[in-house]
């Protein structure tokens, strides 16, 4: 079968370019071999506009939130079901001076709803200094999101599920236009892109039950995200250590936390995890191979996948139909050096 484009990999960042190259009139193969403990399956979803320890304006925060706004609602439209959930964030304050330091903060007015000083969500949480409300925040429920966008794929005879075998696909334009390989840490196995520094880093999350609901998702050390019936999903930890399997320290780390937020009790549920692909600087990783320019590579969306998903996914589609370049910050050209010492 004769199509425009192959996509081998189907978490979020298969699935949003299978939905970029569908809008702009691309025909798609999907490759798909899903794993249980596979990032874009386990996350929460949460989409954030700050991040880190000291709560910065996340990295292109601009651009991303429109977009990605605009991408799950037309998304949901496409496919008739609901994922998209946009919410507010609460950030408690933990000292009079990170309060002070929020009321001075600059370039956030988009973003920012209100700082508020001293407690007002006691009931729930420790937010005796205050905190901050954001907006353009929220969570997508992204097995529902994979399981609607494959859904679209498959009534359209364009889902296989199987791996794709990279072996063999440095010819020229073999069933389509080009490969573009979106297979998380599992192209570290991949002998085209195997050289690119993915790096994979696990989490591992908790299921948590409270007495009554939220006012919002509350995020500070650890997020509690909205799952039905007083029910949320706490995370995540962050781990060099890629031993299969939830462990003890996991859990005494998101149980030390959730202790430190909250003011109610609180019983435990299921313990998940899973391995993200992320890079060196953070940012994900789109572009063509320095040698086969008909196989493509878009991976390494890491913690932030479900905000990064949307715009780079459009950049990358843009790319492949129209040639249009792709941000130099996100380009696999920066890596190219390190193509260069593999092959020595």
């Amino acid at each position: 079968m004769r199509v425009d484009y192959i996509i081998a990999g189907f978490g979020l960042a298969g699935a949003a370019l299978a939905l970029g190259l569908r809008k702009r009139g691309q025909k798609v193969m999907i490759f798909d071999q899903p794993s249980d403990h596979q990032a874009s399956r386990v996350a929460a979803g949460l989409f954030n506009p700050v991040t880190g320890k000291v709560m910065n304006l996340t990295w292109n925060a601009g651009k991303l939130f429109p977009k990605l706004h605009e991408f799950y609602r037309e998304a949901e439209e496409i496919t008739n079901q609901k994922f998209f959930h946009p919410k507010p964030v609460c950030i408690p304050f933990l000292s009079i001076e990170e309060q002070n330091s929020w009321m001075i903060k600059t370039g956030m007015d988009e973003f920012l709803q209100e700082v508020y000083t001293g407690s007002r969500y006691g009931a729930f949480v420790n937010d005796r200094f205050g905190g901050a409300i954001l907006m353009q925040s929220g969570f997508v429920d992204t097995v529902k999101f994979l399981e609607a966008v494959k859904n679209v794929f498959v009534k359209e005879n364009s889902y296989i599920l199987e791996k794709f075998d990279a072996d063999g696909i440095t010819r020229e334009g073999a069933q389509a236009k080009a490969i573009i390989f979106c297979e998380g840490t599992a192209v570290l196995e991949n002998p085209l892109f195997s050289w690119v520094p993915i790096r994979p880093l696990k989490g591992e999350t908790l299921e948590v039950k409270l007495q009554e609901d939220l006012p919002f998702i509350f995020n500070r050390g650890v997020y509690l995200v909205p799952q039905g019936e007083n029910s949320f999903l706490a995370g995540s930890t962050y781990s060099h250590d890629l031993t299969p399997g939830p462990t003890e320290a996991g859990m005494t780390q998101l149980t030390q936390k959730l202790d430190a937020l909250l003011t109610i009790p609180y019983t435990l549920g299921h313990h998940n995890w899973g391995i993200r692909p992320t890079t060196p600087d953070r940012k994900p990783v789109l572009g063509q191979h320095p040698e086969h320019k008909n196989v493509w590579i878009f991976n390494g969306l890491g913690t932030k996948g479900v905000s990064l998903a949307p715009w780079c996914s459009g950049m990358l589609s843009d790319a492949l139909k129209d040639g249009l370049q792709i941000d130099d910050r996100l380009n696999i050209t920066r890596f190219y050096a390190l193509y260069s010492k593999f092959r020595d």
